[in-house]
């Protein structure tokens, strides 16, 4: 908290200085201090563009002002952790954080900063209203809108009052209040599936006016295209009507939860391409459809139906190359494939191949160092599994590009087993693609044939998986 103090005292006798000429030159100053920073730098992005990387100085503070910054959401990433902040012309906004608490820590400060302030309270909030979804879809949908209304209200009270005391503009207020919707519609979605997947006698009492608010939907707002809360809700969307729809078609014996299901993937995809017209969104959520319905095909010919589905609605997104690689990457996992020669390098620097690491029959994890929480909560339970399992070799396989001492730091300071870590030698390959496979574990022969390509580190089945395993 010292640090905190004394960079946002510093910040104050700067920036106010600057204050008035920025504003008169319409310029957008964004600047801030990383604690225990995982790397010294601060990326600002929109649409998936990087708009400028700002290197920290020996206090770990980094600042500049932006000129013709438009006003709307940007994301700002220290790798591997990321945020959202809105930023206006004349806005000079400060950023502090301690990466031990990443969203928590954060505050924003300055002129302009109340918006960024007021989204990140929708996010936090929104992770804890994802917790209580637990036991939120176990109650009866009159109580559950009640709920949702409360909260609802509660928001469009709070910007309210913060919008008398800052006075935001019509633009920031409008996507507010659009966020503090779709959060609210999400809510209502996610119970939706929940009860009907897991409480059918509930899922029967949903009121007609449950989902009056699909009437007003807009998936084409690109205003919203980076707040996740929008995205998360388009997405529950596409899944609730696809199962509303199975429910509706099929007799009651169709798996209509089965969400990997080639029907099930074409029904999104085709319902996405008709309600979304903008292609900077559509292509998000038909990428995100084509890359599931692959990574979890159990063979080629649902692979290949896939990509039969994107060429039926003529899909020819900047990212098509990359879901071609995804199709290859997935049928090279199948099952009775070899992948004994996959290249790695050890913690010594040295290149292996998969099949020398041990005698033992394997099965590789793998984690990336921008998805902490996942790596620490996937160690643990591997720690744990390694003890049960003795007769088998879990071998870690880091998929990042990043340089080999940046991994070699993750392993030493998060205590992993310096030899049974590996990374993988993937020059020509998407990163970004092999990390669809960071809750898949793969499990091989002492001949490096692939028995398992479907077992998931977060399943009931998965110990049940590795005793077939290993009686086969």
């Amino acid at each position: 908290m010292k640090y905190y103090i004394l960079f946002f005292l510093i910040g104050v006798i700067f920036f106010t200085g600057c204050n008035d000429s920025q504003k008169d030159q319409k310029g957008t100053f964004v600047g801030g201090q990383i604690m225990n920073p995982y790397n010294p730098y601060f990326i600002l992005s929109k649409d998936n563009k990087t708009i400028d990387t700002l290197f920290l100085d020996q206090n770990n503070q980094f600042g500049k002002n932006f000129k013709g910054l438009e006003a709307g959401i940007y994301s700002f990433n220290h790798p591997p952790e990321n945020q959202i902040m809105y930023l206006e012309p004349g806005d000079s906004v400060l950023v502090w954080l301690n990466t031990m608490q990443f969203d928590e820590s954060l505050n924003f400060s300055g002129p302009g900063a109340a918006k960024s302030s007021f989204l990140l309270d929708m996010f936090l909030n929104n992770e804890r209203n994802n917790n209580l979804m637990l036991s939120y879809y176990k109650i009866n949908p009159n109580e559950f809108a009640g709920i949702t209304d409360s909260i609802k209200k509660k928001r469009k009270n709070k910007l309210e009052k913060l919008n008398e005391k800052k006075n935001f503009s019509e633009s920031f207020l409008e996507l507010a209040n659009n966020s503090i919707d779709y959060d609210f519609y999400h809510l209502r979605e996610r119970y939706t599936f929940l009860v009907k997947k897991y409480y059918n006698e509930l899922a029967q009492q949903i009121p007609d006016d449950f989902h009056e608010y699909r009437g007003d939907l807009n998936f084409n707002d690109t205003k919203l295209k980076e707040y996740y809360g929008y995205l998360n809700f388009i997405e529950d969307y596409l899944r609730t009507r696809s199962i509303e729809r199975c429910l509706e078609e099929y007799d009651t014996n169709a798996d209509c939860f089965e969400l990997h299901s080639v029907d099930n993937i074409q029904y999104r995809i085709s319902l996405a391409d008709s309600l979304i017209e903008k292609s900077e969104i559509k292509n998000i959520f038909i990428n995100r459809l084509a890359i599931q319905g692959m990574v979890f095909s159990n063979n080629a010919e649902k692979i290949d139906s896939i990509l039969n589905i994107l060429e039926d609605i003529n899909f020819n997104g900047k990212n098509l190359p990359d879901l071609k690689q995804m199709a290859a990457i997935q049928k090279s996992l199948l099952p009775g494939n070899n992948i004994g020669s996959l290249s790695l390098t050890n913690f010594q620097e040295e290149n292996i191949q998969l099949e020398d690491i041990s005698d033992k029959p394997i099965v590789t994890y793998h984690w990336s160092m921008e998805a902490p929480e996942h790596y620490k909560w996937q160690h643990s339970i591997i720690s744990t599994l390694r003890e049960k399992y003795p007769e088998l070799e879990f071998v870690g396989i880091n998929i990042d590009n990043d340089s080999q001492q940046s991994w070699k730091n993750t392993v030493e300071v998060y205590g992993m087993n310096k030899e049974r870590e590996y990374k993988l030698n993937s020059a020509n390959i998407n990163v970004n693609l092999l990390k669809n496979y960071l809750n898949k574990l793969i499990f091989l022969d002492t001949q490096g044939n692939i028995v398992n390509g479907e077992a998931q580190l977060n399943t009931p089945n998965f110990e049940r998986q590795i005793l077939e395993f290993l009686n086969n």
